[in-house]
């Protein structure tokens, strides 16, 4: 059966009295390593132990992203936190799409011989991880996906004038040179970040990520949140996601905008794992 959920205000203001009482993971110091895939280093970073939880953050972000969220998942799973093709620690691959990540993490988990894989995707990782979970119904079990479209039209008009427009490497250079400078300090190619931001966009105008007919197919248990405030992504397309995944589960935060990781993390733990726990 569906379950809809929505987060009461009186509930977002307990957990936010206490938002920052969990510790955060100190990025790229928990001995993390690289691993070939398609002749493509991507690193990850792993913690915990128990059942396999695989990060997929999102956009040109790292799994910095995850840092408040880490150190209580990794108290209950094995936490294989991962840096997309071309971002954080990672090389780029020749090319990027949501379709070529997925087939990236799919060898990442045959690599890492895990049996079965629970996999929070946000954003960018969000679509990711729907294309993942249809693809490898073998060996992922649970999705967690928080502010994912499945196409364009699932995105705000906002943000469609946002990537068709202004997204290039000229407004990285003018408007964001502290993720820049960031970005070149981690980075095994950090002077190829032009390439990451064109291959970034033409990945975000992608015009259908995952269609419906395999929606319908995905098998493994899902989530989809959505944050009321989400600058992104329509409310209206997270509830058509989870019209179109059968037996999916549908959360919205309240007073939350696009990215909970950051901005609300003891909720979207505490819901990550009731979710991943239930029986």
């Amino acid at each position: 059966m569906k379950k809809l959920v929505i987060i009461s205000l009186a509930m977002l203001f307990l957990f936010l009295s206490s938002q920052n009482s969990h510790s955060q993971i100190v990025y790229g110091s928990n001995n993390g390593k690289q691993i070939s895939i398609n002749n493509t280093n991507l690193y990850i970073e792993e913690y915990g132990s128990g059942t396999a939880l695989l990060l997929l953050h999102g956009g040109i972000g790292s799994i910095y992203d995850f840092r408040q969220v880490i150190p209580e998942l990794a108290n209950h799973f094995r936490i294989i936190a991962v840096d997309s093709p071309g971002r954080g620690r990672s090389e780029q691959a020749d090319s990027l799409s949501y379709q070529l990540m997925a087939d990236y993490f799919s060898q990442l988990i045959d690599i890492l011989e895990l049996d079965s894989v629970y996999v929070i995707g946000h954003s960018d990782g969000g679509n990711t991880a729907l294309l993942l979970a249809y693809d490898r119904p073998d060996k992922v079990k649970r999705i967690l996906v928080s502010g994912a479209n499945s196409n364009f039209d699932g995105l705000t008009s906002g943000a469609k004038d946002f990537f068709k427009t202004v997204v290039s490497p000229q407004h990285v250079q003018d408007h964001m040179q502290d993720w820049l400078l960031e970005y070149k300090s981690k980075s095994p190619q950090k002077d190829n970040w032009v390439k990451l931001i064109l291959d970034s966009k033409k990945m975000l105008l992608e015009q259908t990520i995952i269609d419906d007919s395999r929606l319908n197919k995905i098998e493994c248990r899902t989530m989809i949140v959505m944050g009321d405030r989400d600058w992104a992504v329509k409310l209206e397309h997270g509830l058509e996601l989870y019209r179109n995944i059968n037996g999916s589960e549908f959360c919205v935060l309240p007073n939350t905008p696009h990215d909970p990781f950051n901005s609300s993390p003891n909720l979207i733990v505490d819901i990550t794992l009731d979710f991943f726990s239930k029986k």
